[in-house]
């Protein structure tokens, strides 16, 4: 289950899902300089306390490691252009949706836009001091749960509303073919949704289900 934002985010069970491979080669290479940050980004994340539960890389086998760990927040270390394993990420999550936090050395706006876009929580380029840690992962998940309340908001307000309509279309119904009132037609389906003891609404849908297969 994600934790709140009242919660010690140091207590969170994170999986970090790397991008950067040590190559083979001089030290001195460029990459070499990538994995080092991502080796840094570890380090610090431990020494802040976290708990990493796992490192995976991106690849078609992450959303199975992500449904067997279950963990708490996902933080993705990409050293440029992260939109092919937010891909992975995005479908990992689709189930269950957990904060993502992105570590990367991208500048480029259009792709900021397009990680939040895909549900990335905090987006920070060369941001791996140690003191700067918690903080980012503090606004990640509140920003989360925010977003996470507004969801649930939404999807209440537009069951709602679909309840209503099904609940007006079965009483326009028993108007039209027992040539009722609409306070009595109301009166009607509420006496039929005690009865059965179901939701005013699921007793509107069985009756125009029933109106259905009779044509």
């Amino acid at each position: 289950m994600i934790q709140t934002a009242k919660t010690d985010v140091r207590s969170l069970r994170i999986i970090v899902v790397n991008t950067v491979v040590p190559p083979d080669g001089e030290h001195d290479d460029p990459a070499w300089d990538q994995a080092e940050r991502a080796r840094a980004l570890r380090i610090g994340l431990l020494e802040a306390g976290y708990n990493i539960i796992a490192v995976f890389p991106a690849d078609i086998h992450l959303p199975e490691r992500v449904a067997q760990l279950q963990p708490d927040m996902i933080i993705i270390d990409a050293e440029s252009d992260a939109r092919d394993v937010l891909e992975h990420v995005v479908v990992a999550t689709r189930g269950a949706r957990r904060p993502i936090v992105l570590f990367t050395e991208d500048h480029d706006t259009s792709s900021m836009a397009a990680a939040m876009d895909a549900g990335v929580s905090a987006y920070v380029v060369a941001g791996l001091q140690s003191d700067r840690i918690k903080p980012v992962l503090d606004v990640a998940m509140a920003r989360f749960n925010s977003e996470q309340k507004l969801r649930t908001e939404l999807s209440d307000t537009r069951l709602k509303l679909a309840e209503r309509k099904t609940i007006e279309r079965a009483k326009g119904l028993l108007m039209e073919r027992h040539r009722m009132s609409e306070d009595d037609a109301y009166r009607k389906l509420r006496s039929l949704a005690m009865d059965k003891n179901l939701k005013l609404s699921e007793i509107a849908q069985r009756i125009l289900d029933v109106a259905d297969l009779l044509g």
